[in-house]
Protein backbone atom coordinates (compact mmCIF):
# COMPACT_ATOMS: atom_id res chain seq x y z
CA UNK A 1 0.00 0.00 0.00
CA UNK A 2 1.52 3.19 -0.93
CA UNK A 3 1.71 6.11 1.43
CA UNK A 4 0.29 9.56 0.82
CA UNK A 5 0.51 13.20 2.11
CA UNK A 6 -1.55 16.02 1.01
CA UNK A 7 -0.18 19.45 1.01
CA UNK A 8 -1.12 23.22 -0.38
CA UNK A 9 0.25 26.30 -1.29
CA UNK A 10 -0.27 29.32 1.94
CA UNK A 11 -3.96 30.12 0.46
CA UNK A 12 -5.31 26.53 -0.82
CA UNK A 13 -5.45 28.00 -4.43
CA UNK A 14 -2.99 24.70 -5.20
CA UNK A 15 -2.81 21.23 -3.78
CA UNK A 16 -0.69 18.38 -3.82
CA UNK A 17 -0.22 15.15 -3.06
CA UNK A 18 2.89 13.08 -2.45
CA UNK A 19 3.05 9.45 -2.71
CA UNK A 20 5.58 6.72 -1.49
CA UNK A 21 8.51 7.84 0.35
CA UNK A 22 10.95 10.85 0.08
CA UNK A 23 14.16 9.98 -1.05
CA UNK A 24 15.14 12.33 1.68
CA UNK A 25 14.61 15.17 3.97
CA UNK A 26 16.80 17.32 5.81
CA UNK A 27 17.70 21.07 5.91
CA UNK A 28 19.77 23.32 3.49
CA UNK A 29 21.24 26.58 4.23
CA UNK A 30 22.58 27.33 1.36
CA UNK A 31 22.58 31.35 0.07
CA UNK A 32 20.06 30.35 -2.31
CA UNK A 33 17.48 28.64 -0.27
CA UNK A 34 18.01 31.56 2.34
CA UNK A 35 17.12 33.85 0.31
CA UNK A 36 14.56 32.11 -1.55
CA UNK A 37 12.98 31.49 1.92
CA UNK A 38 13.37 34.85 3.77
CA UNK A 39 15.04 32.27 6.75
CA UNK A 40 18.24 31.23 7.97
CA UNK A 41 17.29 27.38 6.89
CA UNK A 42 14.95 25.34 4.41
CA UNK A 43 13.14 22.26 5.60
CA UNK A 44 12.98 19.92 2.63
CA UNK A 45 11.18 16.61 1.42
CA UNK A 46 12.78 15.17 -1.82
CA UNK A 47 11.01 13.12 -3.96
CA UNK A 48 10.92 11.63 -7.44
CA UNK A 49 9.63 14.10 -9.57
CA UNK A 50 6.42 11.04 -10.62
CA UNK A 51 5.84 10.86 -7.08
CA UNK A 52 4.72 14.83 -7.00
CA UNK A 53 1.28 15.38 -8.43
CA UNK A 54 -0.30 18.51 -8.49
CA UNK A 55 -4.11 18.12 -7.80
CA UNK A 56 -5.81 21.63 -8.12
CA UNK A 57 -4.63 25.07 -8.81
CA UNK A 58 -1.78 24.06 -11.52
CA UNK A 59 -2.77 27.03 -13.80
CA UNK A 60 -2.12 29.08 -10.36
CA UNK A 61 1.93 27.91 -10.28
CA UNK A 62 4.40 30.29 -11.76
CA UNK A 63 8.50 29.35 -11.89
CA UNK A 64 11.67 31.06 -12.17
CA UNK A 65 15.11 29.31 -13.17
CA UNK A 66 18.05 31.56 -11.46
CA UNK A 67 20.17 28.58 -12.57
CA UNK A 68 19.75 25.08 -14.19
CA UNK A 69 20.12 23.27 -11.17
CA UNK A 70 17.00 24.65 -9.71
CA UNK A 71 13.38 25.53 -11.18
CA UNK A 72 11.10 27.47 -8.19
CA UNK A 73 7.56 27.34 -7.81
CA UNK A 74 5.16 29.31 -6.03
CA UNK A 75 1.53 30.55 -5.92
CA UNK A 76 0.72 33.57 -8.20
CA UNK A 77 -1.92 34.27 -5.84
CA UNK A 78 -0.61 34.10 -2.42
CA UNK A 79 3.06 34.02 -3.14
CA UNK A 80 3.31 31.07 -1.49
CA UNK A 81 6.30 28.79 -2.11
CA UNK A 82 5.38 25.40 -3.10
CA UNK A 83 8.49 22.83 -4.32
CA UNK A 84 11.67 23.34 -6.38
CA UNK A 85 12.28 20.78 -9.27
CA UNK A 86 15.96 19.88 -9.31
CA UNK A 87 16.71 18.13 -12.85
CA UNK A 88 20.25 17.14 -12.55
CA UNK A 89 19.15 15.36 -9.32
CA UNK A 90 15.87 14.04 -11.07
CA UNK A 91 14.25 15.01 -7.82
CA UNK A 92 11.50 17.55 -6.38
CA UNK A 93 11.80 19.34 -3.06
CA UNK A 94 8.09 20.36 -1.47
CA UNK A 95 9.14 22.11 1.24
CA UNK A 96 8.16 20.20 4.48
CA UNK A 97 5.80 22.93 5.50
CA UNK A 98 3.79 22.66 2.84
CA UNK A 99 2.95 18.71 3.70
CA UNK A 100 1.74 19.58 7.47
CA UNK A 101 0.91 15.64 7.57
CA UNK A 102 4.11 14.45 6.68
CA UNK A 103 6.52 12.88 9.19
CA UNK A 104 9.06 15.17 9.32
CA UNK A 105 12.46 13.00 9.87
CA UNK A 106 15.39 15.02 8.70
CA UNK A 107 18.46 12.92 8.30
CA UNK A 108 21.29 15.60 7.28
CA UNK A 109 21.85 19.50 6.55
CA UNK A 110 23.31 20.45 3.02
CA UNK A 111 25.59 23.66 2.45
CA UNK A 112 26.00 23.58 5.78
CA UNK A 113 29.26 25.02 4.99
CA UNK A 114 27.27 28.54 4.03
CA UNK A 115 24.97 28.49 7.17
CA UNK A 116 24.34 31.36 8.86
CA UNK A 117 22.49 29.84 11.69
CA UNK A 118 24.66 26.85 13.85
CA UNK A 119 22.20 23.99 14.36
CA UNK A 120 23.33 21.53 17.76
CA UNK A 121 21.09 18.42 16.88
CA UNK A 122 23.73 15.26 16.25
CA UNK A 123 22.52 15.11 12.38
CA UNK A 124 24.86 14.97 9.93
CA UNK A 125 26.11 18.31 8.23
CA UNK A 126 27.71 17.90 4.97
CA UNK A 127 29.73 20.82 3.32
CA UNK A 128 27.86 20.81 0.09
CA UNK A 129 25.38 17.33 -0.48
CA UNK A 130 25.98 13.79 -0.15
CA UNK A 131 28.29 12.25 -2.67
CA UNK A 132 25.87 10.16 -3.99
CA UNK A 133 23.76 13.31 -5.25
CA UNK A 134 26.99 14.57 -6.83
CA UNK A 135 28.50 16.51 -3.82
CA UNK A 136 31.54 15.96 -2.07
CA UNK A 137 30.30 14.33 0.47
CA UNK A 138 32.29 15.96 3.47
CA UNK A 139 31.24 16.06 6.50
CA UNK A 140 31.20 19.06 9.01
CA UNK A 141 31.45 19.42 12.45
CA UNK A 142 28.26 21.40 14.34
Amino acid sequence: MTTSFDGKCFCGAIELKVSGEPAAMGYCHCESCRSWSAGPVNAFSLWPPDSVEITKGEEHLDAYNKTENSRRRWCKICGGHVLTEHPGMGLTDVYASVIPGLPFEPAVHVFYEETVLRIHDGIVKQKDVPAEMGGSGEELSE
